[in-house]
């Protein structure tokens, strides 16, 4: 069995530091649109985590493996990987979409409180509850205590129509970072994979992750089963500008991110994430999220289908190695890709595509 590591190793491979960046002054020249822009924030990295699970041919998840067993490359080049960091307790964010379509979906979901607690949280865990709809409304602030949990999931309400999904991922990974550093920071969706009605960009919501360390997982629900269950809704205009339309057959369009992720594509989608590219539409943040931080979906359509995700989450979250390494090659800013490989043969592995950083000086 693997030992827990010091406290001091813990915090140090969770540092990120942030590079400042300064607005651009008047009289220079305007930046492309296809760069990013001088007002976001840009993320320098010290130590970059990886999160990564191991499954054996049949999909059983693999333990015991030591540090030499693993590779882990950044753009291609070789890292050392300081530690496996083990044993952290968790922090938890559970963020539950409550606006009106949730109607017969939220009972069950109300249910959970004792199963999260069990297979997810542990002895050790704490867990806060937020709900969203056009509002965030945080019901339970971070507790261990099993009956607060229990009954901060029964206070779940209905609300309105709208599903602020990017806002209520970049509340719950702010919520996640005041945490103390030695503790594991996740955030599980519980939503329909639209957003509806948030002020937040993906990319904001991306950044604000790497920053904070978060690894973020889905339950996602079925539009087609809460657009059958909820009560009709008056028509409302097409979110989708038209040129995010699928054309018809014969014409070419730009690339989206979905026809990128959906071939499994996903460095290029994130690169155009970050760089601003126009044209690309996010009909599924939900997936971009867990993608990006090496977190996963689940899909829920049933009581027993969401206890089994709840239970496969947790096993997921107790069986992965935190591989934590310093990159070698900070001066090359934009998109860093990690692959994760293991020399012991019949292995599948799973980690976090990448993450984005701010080119260092010479």
């Amino acid at each position: 069995m693997r030992t827990a590591l010091p406290a001091a190793v813990c915090v140090a491979a969770l540092l990120a530091i942030p590079t400042v960046v300064k607005p651009q002054q008047a009289g220079q020249n305007p930046q492309p649109e296809d760069q990013p822009r001088r007002s976001d924030i840009v993320v320098g990295v010290n130590y970059v985590i990886a999160p990564t699970t191991v499954l054996d041919k049949s999909g059983n998840f693999v333990n015991g493996l030591r540090l030499e067993n693993f590779i882990l490359l950044d753009n291609d080049k070789r890292q050392n990987i300081v530690q496996d960091v083990v044993f952290q307790p968790i922090s938890m964010v559970i963020a539950v979409q409550t606006n009106s379509v949730m109607e017969e979906m939220l009972p069950k979901i109300q249910k959970m409180g004792s199963v999260l607690q069990t297979m997810v949280l542990g002895d050790s865990g704490e867990m806060a509850l937020l709900a969203f709809d056009h509002r965030m409304r945080t019901i339970e602030g971070f507790t261990s205590d099993y009956k607060k949990i229990s009954d901060g999931m029964k206070k779940l309400t209905l609300g309105a129509s709208s599903a602020r999904l990017n806002d209520a991922a970049m509340e719950g990974i702010r919520m996640l970072r005041k945490r103390p550093s030695d503790r594991r920071r996740v955030m599980l969706l519980i939503t329909e994979t639209r957003d509806n009605g948030s002020e937040a960009r993906a990319k904001d919501v991306l950044l604000e992750a790497q920053f904070a360390n978060v690894l973020i997982y889905t339950i996602d629900i079925s539009h087609l089963m809460t657009s059958l269950t909820s009560r009709a809704q008056p028509a409302r205009p097409d979110p989708i500008p038209p040129e995010a339309h699928q054309l018809p057959a014969g014409n070419i369009g730009t690339p989206t991110y979905q026809s990128q992720i959906s071939t499994g594509n996903v460095i290029p989608a994130f690169v155009d994430v970050f760089r601003g590219v126009k044209g690309i539409f996010f009909d599924n943040p939900a997936d971009l999220y867990t993608k990006f931080t090496g977190g996963r979906e689940y899909g829920f359509t049933t009581q027993r289908s969401l206890e089994n995700a709840i239970s496969d989450l947790g096993n997921e979250l107790h069986s992965q190695y935190l591989l934590s390494y310093s990159p070698s090659n900070l001066k090359e800013g934009g998109f860093h890709a990690i692959r994760v490989e293991a020399n012991v043969p019949g292995l599948k592995i799973r980690t976090r595509p990448g993450y984005w950083i701010a080119a260092r000086p010479e």
